[in-house]
């Protein structure tokens, strides 16, 4: 039986931070996600612990990284359109169909031991396609699987989704890499693909058809509103200048573990999942947190989190110090991530809704990607320290934000379909 997002089940109390699992579509698709990514964190973690023993190059490595976010910087406002101008549902269907064919591919040739890092980066940058394409569909979607009072929520609880994954994956992919190959993570990435396309194909969302245009149309469309919305301009600038600075400590963590700290895979994998308690433990907060004190003041402070997070990692001598410092990088990541992605939500209209939140993408990982190539060469050419503290100092710099281009107020630019006084 099609799963419908209009009606609710007996849950959590409406406004709650679990409100949103009173939908049943919500329900399904946010726990078919939920396996889904902690696949692609297992296959992450076995990409760019294969590259460390594929090469000895820092910047190869941060460029498994690179190669994940570089398509949603050059794809990213085609898949925008594309999420606006057909349903969205089977956007994301193909999207995940396509991811699975190329891990299953990836395992293959890991499996046969066929692989070198150029063909490493193409199969990333490929699944990075997919995650380009699927994305704007994804986010855009929550809009259709909860009432517009549990939206902030619905997106605190996606977070949390993903951090989970980010916390149980990696030391997961650690352990099968250790015990097996990385060819075992690539291949149980592509089976955990399957739930998400199940509950997709299930899932029958009442919507109004989309209005199609002409794709560069489309995509002018949604550049001009992001342009001209002030909110929105200072949105995409601290998402860009977060994207920059915070990449140091997500790409170059593989080369810590292993060059610098002389870890295992398996060390790597409990870096990450500090990592990942962070956010959690933060998603899980931070509406309220947000509520209290407002974006700016949130922003701000977990910008300066993060640097701290990524000085100490620079200072760390021991696996349980590197954890904490991973830690500490959570809190601040998703402190950041979340408040921008519930303000650009809030303030992007329904229509256009994919493409609005692609550029948003496009910024912050474009940004990303280019961190992380900038990094990994600052690392080759210095230290791993080294370039971990210039992060930090440009994450610091970038606090001048708060003065130039702070945060939208509650009320800038809101939509009244989705109000923020309950986020």
């Amino acid at each position: 039986m099609p799963v419908s997002p209009v009606h609710t089940t007996p849950g959590p109390t409406p406004g709650s931070a679990f409100a949103p699992f009173r939908y049943p579509a919500f329900r399904a698709i946010w726990t078919a996600n939920l396996f889904s990514s902690i696949g692609s964190m297992i296959q992450s973690v076995g990409a760019a612990w294969l590259m460390t023993e594929l090469t000895t190059s820092h910047l190869l490595v941060a460029l498994v990284q690179a190669s994940a976010t570089i398509p949603i910087l050059l794809l990213g406002m085609f898949a925008g359109a594309i999420a606006d101008n057909y349903d969205r549902r089977r956007v994301m269907m193909a999207a995940q169909v396509g991811m699975l064919i190329v891990s299953a591919v990836l395992a293959g040739l890991a499996f046969t031991d066929n692989i070198g890092p150029w063909s490493l980066l193409a199969l990333t940058l490929m699944v990075g396609i997919g995650t380009a394409l699927n994305g704007p569909a994804w986010q855009a979607s929550v809009r259709l699987q909860v009432g517009p009072t549990d939206l902030p929520q619905a997106i605190s609880l996606n977070a949390i989704s993903f951090n989970l994954a980010r916390s149980v994956g990696p030391a997961l992919g650690g352990i099968l890499i250790s015990l097996w190959s990385t060819s075992l993570a690539f291949a149980l990435n592509a089976i955990s693909y399957l739930g998400m396309i199940v509950v997709l194909a299930m899932w029958r969302p009442e919507s109004l058809p989309p209005v199609r245009e002409p794709m560069m149309q489309a995509i002018g469309r949604g550049i001009r509103f992001c342009a001209a919305s002030s909110p929105i301009r200072k949105v995409l600038l601290r998402g860009l200048l977060m994207g920059l600075g915070a990449s140091g400590l997500q790409a170059l963590m593989p080369s810590i573990a292993r060059d610098m700290l002389h870890g295992t895979e398996l060390d790597y994998g409990l870096m990450l999942g500090g990592f990942g308690i962070g956010s959690i433990v933060t998603a899980l907060k931070i509406s309220q947190i947000r509520r209290r004190f407002g974006s700016e003041a949130v922003v701000t402070t977990a910008t300066l989190i993060f640097a701290g997070a990524q000085v100490l990692m620079g200072l760390s001598t021991s696996i349980p110090m590197a954890v904490a410092a991973a830690f500490l990088g959570g809190v601040g990541w998703a402190s950041t991530m979340t408040s921008l992605n519930v303000a650009m939500q809030l303030r992007s209209p329904e229509d256009i809704l994919g493409r609005c939140l692609s550029i948003y993408q496009a910024v912050t990982f474009g940004g990303m990607a280019l961190g992380a190539w900038v990094w990994g060469a600052v690392a080759d050419a210095f230290s791993l320290p080294m370039a971990l503290h210039l992060a930090a100092v440009w994450l610091v710099a970038s606090t001048i934000m708060h003065f130039i281009a702070p945060m939208p107020t509650r009320e800038e630019g809101l939509l009244n379909s989705v109000p923020e006084s309950k986020p």
